[in-house]
């Protein structure tokens, strides 16, 4: 079982910045050779990627709502991914969450091996 843990949420102005992680712990075999990335979902919203990153660091996908805004990046030491934030808009209000599997197929369809509990984003005027 992989565990997925996020921190970093916070209230914040909009224009402002915050860096989120996501710790991945556990004993899957592999657990190295996962695509991790991060998700968000505002209220009333479906659930829509944000940015991926492959298990060596190479980014996969951002979106281009976040493009030019936010980066994804990697320890691989620890496992940890990082989705640093600037320029936050009130429509970047949402939870985040972490994910990670083997088949990136999955991500291209909002789905994952595992998931973490989410960290809140809220992004005032």
């Amino acid at each position: 079982q992989l565990k997925l843990m996020e921190s970093g949420g916070n209230s914040v102005q909009a224009g402002g910045s915050l860096i989120l992680s996501c710790a991945a712990s556990g004993s899957v075999s592999g657990s190295g050779t996962f695509y991790m990335g991060w998700f968000r979902q505002a209220l009333g919203k479906e659930r829509e990627g944000v940015a991926t990153i492959e298990p060596h660091g190479r980014v996969t996908s951002i979106a281009d709502a976040v493009k030019g805004r936010f980066t994804i990046s990697k320890d691989s030491a620890t496992n940890t991914i990082f989705l640093q934030m600037k320029s936050l808009k009130l429509e970047d209000t949402a939870t985040y969450y972490c994910a990670a599997t083997q088949d990136y197929l999955e991500f291209l369809h909002r789905k994952a091996d595992y998931w973490g509990q989410g960290t809140q984003v809220t992004v005032s005027a």
